[in-house]
C-alpha cells in the first residue's frame, strides 16, 4: 500500500517473467532453430494475474530479439498464452500505475501502449464506439494498466477455478468480453494433492481406504475413493473411522500442547476455519456466532449444545487493518472464554499461530466441522473445503466456490447448508440491503453486535467493527451480508451439533465425503486443462 512496496512487486513479477521466458526461448530454439512454431509447442498458463508481463515479455522478445514484425509476434503470442482467474474481487485484479511501469520497464510500456491502442480500436468498433462497454475492458485507462484486460485480451482460454466462479466470469465480471469472444472461456475446477493431503498427512486414514479400495490404488486413480461407499454401512468401518479421527485430534491436541501450552478438549466437536483472513471469507460471522453462543450458555444455565473446540488459523494482507482487527477479536473473545470456568468443557476458541502448510498437515486429520462461510459468489473455487472433505470434516456452508460441486456429489444430506445463493445476494443488494434491520429485529443479534461496543474483558472494544456492520465505513454497511446470514448460519450450527451426537450417523457422513472427493485431486484438475487448454494428450494410468 505504498510506492515501494508497488515498485519492488513489479520488479520482482517481471524478474521472474523474463527469466522464464527467456529460458523457454532458449531452449526452443536451441532445438528447433525458429519460434515461428513456438506456439505449438509450448502453453504459457498465466496463473492469476501476477504473471501477466509474459505477455508484453514475449512479445519483445519476438520482436526485438527475433526481428518478427507485430502481426506474426502477435499471432505466436496469443497462441501461447492461457488465462486461470484465482477471484471475482476488484481490488485483487491488479492494476499498475501507468508511471511505474513507464519508469520501470521502458519498452515493455511501448509494447503495452500499442497491444492497448489496437485491442481498444476493436472494442470500440465492435461496441459501435459506447463507452459504457469499452471503458471498463480498456488495458490502460484513466493512469492505470489493467493486468486482467491485458489477459483477456491476449489469451487463447481464460478459465475459472469452479463451475459457480467460471459462470460469475461470463456472465458479471468479464460478461462484454463474454460476448465478443464466447469460445475463449471455461471452467477447470481446481484440485488438491491427494497423495500429499490424504495419504501422506492422514496415515492411519489412509490405510484404512487401502483395506477396503485395494492396495494403493487410490493413489493413481482417485475416483477409485468412491469404492469407499459399499462401506457406508459397515457398523465395524465406521468405528474404525471414528477411533481415527479421535486418534488423530489427540495427536493434533498433544502438537498444540507441546507449541503453545494450550490443551485443548479432545472430547468437543474440532470445529476449524483455516484460510486467508479476508472480510469476504466472514471469519467474523463464525466470531458472532461464538458470542452468541457464549452469552446463550450465560444467560440460560440448561442451554444445550454440543461442546465445541474453534480452532482458526489466518494470515492477513500488511495493510489489511480491518482484518488485522478481526483476528485481535478472536484473540479478545479467546481469552474470555478461556478464563470463564463457566465454558470449561462446553467451549474453547484457540487462534493457531502462523498458520502454514505444515501445521495444515497435522489439523486437517484433526477436524471435524469445516467452515466453508463466505458470501455467496466472492469465493472462487477455494482447496481447503476439498482438503477437509478428503479428511472426512464435514463442511458447515454456503453455496458458493467449489462448494457448490461438493454439494452436488454429497448431496443435502451430508453438508450443513446455509445462507444466501449468488443471485439472492445480488438481488438484495439491488434492492438495498439495510443491515440494521437485522440488528433492530433480531434480539440475539441485537445482543451480540452490542458486545463488541462494550468489549470481553480485555480493555479492548470493538465499536469499530460494530459500526462497519451497521453503517459502514466509507462503504456499504456490512458488505459481506454477515446479519443476513446469521439466523440461517445459527440453524444450520444447530443442525450439526445434533448429527455430532449420533456417532454413527456422524462417521457415515465423514465416510461419504472421503468416498466422493476423487473428484477433487488434482490428478482430474489437471486432465481437464490437458484436455480442454493445452491439447496434450493424456496417458490414463491403469
Amino acid at each position: 500500500n505504498h510506492y515501494e512496496g508497488k515498485s519492488l512487486r513489479l520488479k520482482q513479477q517481471y524478474f521472474f517473467v523474463s527469466a522464464t521466458i527467456q529460458s523457454i526461448v532458449r531452449k526452443h530454439r536451441a532445438e528447433y532453430g525458429t519460434l515461428r512454431n513456438f506456439h505449438l509447442k509450448h502453453v504459457i498458463q498465466i496463473n492469476d494475474t501476477h504473471p501477466t508481463l509474459a505477455i508484453p515479455e514475449l512479445m519483445r522478445i519476438l520482436l526485438d530479439e527475433e526481428g518478427y514484425g507485430w502481426e506474426e509476434a502477435w499471432y505466436i503470442t496469443t497462441h501461447t498464452v492461457a488465462y486461470t482467474n484465482h477471484t471475482v474481487m476488484a481490488e485483487a485484479l491488479e492494476r499498475w500505475p501507468q508511471q511505474l511501469i513507464e519508469s520501470l520497464l521502458p519498452r515493455i510500456w511501448q509494447i503495452l501502449i500499442e497491444i492497448s491502442n489496437r485491442y481498444q480500436d476493436a472494442l470500440t468498433a465492435y461496441f459501435h464506439g459506447d463507452l459504457s462497454k469499452v471503458a471498463p475492458m480498456a488495458i490502460i485507462w484513466g493512469g492505470e494498466v489493467r493486468m486482467a484486460n491485458l489477459c483477456v485480451c491476449a489469451c487463447f482460454k481464460v478459465n475459472g477455478v469452479s463451475a459457480l466462479h467460471s459462470d460469475i466470469l461470463k456472465h458479471d465480471v468479464f460478461h462484454d468480453a463474454y460476448t465478443r469472444t464466447p469460445d475463449k472461456f471455461t471452467n477447470v475446477t481446481n484440485g488438491i494433492d491427494h497423495r500429499r493431503w490424504l495419504a501422506e498427512s492422514n496415515p492411519k486414514l489412509d490405510a484404512l481406504i487401502q483395506e477396503c479400495c485395494g492396495k494403493d490404488k487410490y493413489l493413481l486413480q482417485p475416483e477409485a475413493l468412491k469404492n469407499l461407499e459399499k462401506f457406508q454401512d459397515d457398523a465395524g468401518v465406521l468405528s474404525r473411522l471414528g477411533q481415527i479421527k479421535a486418534e488423530n485430534k489427540k495427536a493434533f491436541a498433544a502438537w498444540v500442547q507441546r507449541e503453545s501450552g494450550i490443551v485443548l478438549n479432545t472430547d468437543a466437536i474440532f470445529d476449524v476455519q483455516v484460510k486467508r483472513l479476508h472480510e469476504y471469507k466472514r471469519q467474523l460471522l463464525n466470531v458472532l456466532h461464538i458470542i452468541y453462543l457464549y452469552q446463550h450458555m450465560k444467560n440460560d444455565p440448561h442451554f444445550d449444545f454440543a461442546p465445541r473446540t474453534y480452532l482458526f488459523g489466518a494470515k492477513a494482507a500488511p495493510g489489511y487493518a480491518v482484518a488485522k482487527r478481526i483476528i485481535r477479536l478472536i484473540n479478545s473473545v479467546s481469552d474470555m472464554i478461556a478464563k470463564d470456568p463457566a465454558c470449561k468443557d462446553r467451549l474453547q476458541v484457540v487462534f493457531l499461530e502462523n498458520y502454514r502448510v505444515s501445521l495444515a498437515e497435522k489439523l486437517m486429520p484433526a477436524s471435524e466441522l469445516s467452515e466453508q462461510i463466505s458470501t455467496a459468489g466472492k469465493e472462487a473455487s477455494g482447496t481447503g473445503n476439498m482438503k477437509f472433505m478428503m479428511n472426512g470434516a464435514v463442511t458447515i456452508g454456503t453455496l458458493d466456490g467449489a462448494n457448490v460441486e461438493m454439494h452436488q456429489v454429497l448431496g443435502d444430506e451430508n453438508i450443513f447448508l446455509f445462507g444466501l445463493k449468488a443471485h439472492e445476494v445480488a438481488e438484495l443488494k439491488q434492492k438495498g440491503y439495510k443491515s440494521y434491520e437485522y440488528y433492530v429485529h433480531n434480539p440475539d443479534l441485537r445482543a451480540v453486535v452490542d458486545q463488541l461496543n462494550v468489549g470481553f474483558g480485555d480493555g479492548v472494544a470493538y465499536d469499530d467493527i460494530a459500526r462497519r456492520l451497521l453503517f459502514g465505513d466509507g462503504g456499504a454497511a456490512d458488505e459481506y451480508l454477515l446479519l443476513a446470514d446469521f439466523e440461517s448460519y445459527r440453524d444450520a450450527h444447530v443442525r450439526a451439533g445434533l448429527a455430532y451426537q449420533d456417532p454413527k450417523a456422524w462417521n457415515k457422513m465423514s465416510l461419504l465425503n472421503i468416498a466422493r472427493s476423487g473428484i477433487f485431486a488434482a490428478d482430474r484438475s489437471i486432465r481437464d486443462y490437458a484436455k480442454d487448454i493445452w491439447n496434450v494428450p493424456v496417458r490414463e494410468i491403469k
